[in-house]
């Protein structure tokens, strides 16, 4: 396995102290660990966004993720995989385009309401600002943004941001995911059974409760 840096919540709020994830990689198969060593090595190399679409989806998965310190998921290349290898998601919606054209169109508009907003590309604007261009599409609901529907938009760029941030190994020490069961299984099975690896949550605290305590506070 690579040397990794642990993964830091944007607050600080730590929930499994001195959990790895990678620790168990002596548990599982051959595939498993080249597949978890390929996400914790050197991100591959971009080969379907230009330089400039990298650049505004890296900004906007940043906003959609609340990632604002390094070290980084490092989210738009394991999208940028993704599409590039047509590894889509086996469908989507009738009134949009294929996954990876939609991508292209959606971080083309984004650049241009946010100079039409602010007069320079989405990934040059401060976070206030780019939060704003944000909302303004989310507001749209199911209306039309730039020929799609705004909620459709909405719908692939978390899709796939999420996606992307929850197969990585740093996102699983921030959530307490112990990895792959596979072949080794889990023997301590229900509420708050815990295998002898795994790390208590240190703040057993509804997230979403959080936030809404921290919106009230600003």
């Amino acid at each position: 396995m690579n040397q990794k840096l642990p993964l830091q919540d944007p607050n600080a709020r730590g929930r499994f102290p001195g959990f790895d994830t990678a620790s168990q990689a002596e548990y599982w198969d051959m595939a498993t660990k080249a597949v978890v060593a390929e996400r914790l090595g050197m991100p591959p190399n971009i080969r379907f966004f230009t330089r400039e679409e990298e650049a505004t989806a890296n900004a906007l998965c940043d906003q959609l993720l609340d990632q604002q310190e390094d070290p980084r998921v490092p989210v738009v290349h394991l999208i940028d995989a993704r599409l590039a290898e047509k590894q889509y998601d086996g469908w989507h919606y009738e009134d949009m385009p294929e996954d990876a054209e939609a991508w292209k169109q959606s971080l083309a508009a984004l650049d241009q309401d946010s100079r039409e907003a602010w007069s320079r590309p989405f990934h040059e604007c401060d976070l206030g600002e780019q939060r704003g261009v944000i909302q303004a599409i989310v507001d749209r609901g199911s209306g039309e943004w730039h020929g799609m529907i705004a909620k459709r938009v909405w719908s692939l760029w978390t899709r796939y941001a999420c996606s992307a941030f929850y197969s990585h190994p740093w996102a699983w020490d921030e959530i307490g995911f112990p990895g792959p069961a596979f072949p080794r299984g889990y023997k301590n099975i229900g509420v708050d059974k815990l295998e002898p690896f795994e790390v208590r949550d240190a703040k057993p605290v509804d997230p979403t409760r959080i936030g809404d305590a921290d919106r009230g506070k600003s």
